[in-house]
């Protein structure tokens, strides 16, 4: 479930307050015609809810998977390596700071493969950049210890599974930095914006300037004769997004346990029936979308258009795969990293991604599940 689909008054509120308060948009300074700085409220109230030391919020998530690259100090010719099921930004940020993606098949549960990984390491490597796909960890404690056998930093895609946890830790705060998106399609959205999070200081600092056209924000002068020592960019947010991040972020736990509830009357329905997705040991799932593993093609075929019939549809698989599989991106890739993806692409295409919305019941999602279980 989006959080899109729960906007209503409280969000209304947030913003209509920003402009009683003042209605300055700007993240930084206008002390004089402001009570509040909601960014930066919404940034202290993100590192107490996912227990990180910092985060910084950005204008999306491809942003935020940017930024933490360079703040990596990935440079052009540096190798990453990430995973060929994945959304197509993970890839367009790592081409943007000059590095060359590297791609590494999935698993069954359809996050990175650490064996596959492994194998591609080189002397060049410089980030392991996995995805958690819809709402599901990656086998981060594996993952961790190949990147700390080999001195090799972890950033995290996570801006699928905000919420998510693996052995008792948020995703995003395992590896040495996180990047959250909170698109309109995102657990919990702003419209735009993304989140980078973080326990490493000198990251946080680098993120921060970057993020800022380079300013360090030196408490002691004023933005116009503010200190500096890097160039940057602007990936700032809004103080409308972050108003609004505030109230969505306070939604978060009724999201997971209302999606959590769909995705078990789905279940029930189906009274194991059909293969699934993996869920690594130790995963705490966010449950937006429940993933088939159908073989037949036929079948596969009419479960599809028995979920459009029903006004379900699907998530991702297999509606926008061609977005979603490295295997299609040859106007970004070389040849042999879309070579090397095709494992991926057939087992992307045994599967089914069935979202789960607040707008459908419980009994609609068993009423479902016992459907397809008839099909």
């Amino acid at each position: 479930m989006p959080g899109f689909e729960i906007i209503g008054k409280e969000e209304k509120r947030a913003v209509n307050k920003v402009f009683s308060e003042g209605g300055v948009l700007f993240a930084h300074g206008f002390e004089a015609l402001r009570k509040n700085f909601h960014i930066r409220q919404f940034e202290k109230i993100f590192c107490k809810r996912f227990n990180c030391r910092h985060s910084l919020a950005v204008s999306s998530g491809t942003a935020s998977i940017k930024i933490a690259l360079k703040a990596m100090g990935v440079k052009p010719g540096d190798e990453v390596i990430t995973q060929a099921f994945n959304f197509i930004a993970t890839v367009e940020a790592i081409v943007d700071v000059g590095a060359i993606p590297i791609i590494a098949n999935v698993d069954d549960s359809l996050n990175m493969s650490v064996e596959d990984t492994e194998k591609l390491i080189t002397s060049k490597t410089k980030v392991i950049l996995p995805v958690h796909m819809l709402g599901v960890p990656a086998e981060m404690n594996s993952l961790m210890q190949l990147a700390k056998n080999k001195k090799i930093k972890v950033l995290e895609d996570n801006c699928e599974s905000v919420g998510a946890k693996y052995n008792g830790k948020f995703l995003g705060t395992i590896g040495h930095a996180g990047a959250l998106s909170f698109d309109f399609g995102k657990v919990i959205t702003t419209g735009e914006g993304g989140m980078i999070i973080t326990n490493d200081y000198k990251i946080d600092k680098y993120c921060r300037e970057y993020h800022d056209h380079g300013h360090e924000n030196n408490p002691k002068l004023p933005r116009g004769k503010d200190t500096r020592k890097i160039y940057g960019f602007n990936y700032r947010m809004t103080e409308l997004q972050g108003a609004i991040g505030k109230v969505q972020l306070n939604k978060l736990n009724f999201i997971i346990k209302e999606n959590k509830k769909r995705y078990n009357a789905l279940l029930k329905g189906l009274n194991n029936k059909f293969l699934l997705r993996k869920i690594p040991k130790g995963s705490n799932i966010i449950y937006d979308t429940l993933i088939l593993i159908v073989k037949n093609k036929n079948l596969r075929n009419k479960i599809v258009n028995h979920l459009k019939s029903k006004g379900f549809g699907t998530k991702n698989l297999p509606d926008a795969i061609e977005w979603h599989c490295s295997a299609y991106w040859n106007h970004i890739l070389s040849k042999k990293q879309v070579s090397r993806s095709k494992k991926t692409k057939e087992k992307l295409e045994t599967a089914i991604a069935i979202p789960v919305w607040l707008k459908k019941s419980l009994n609609d999602y068993l009423q479902l599940g016992k459907s397809l279980k008839n099909i």
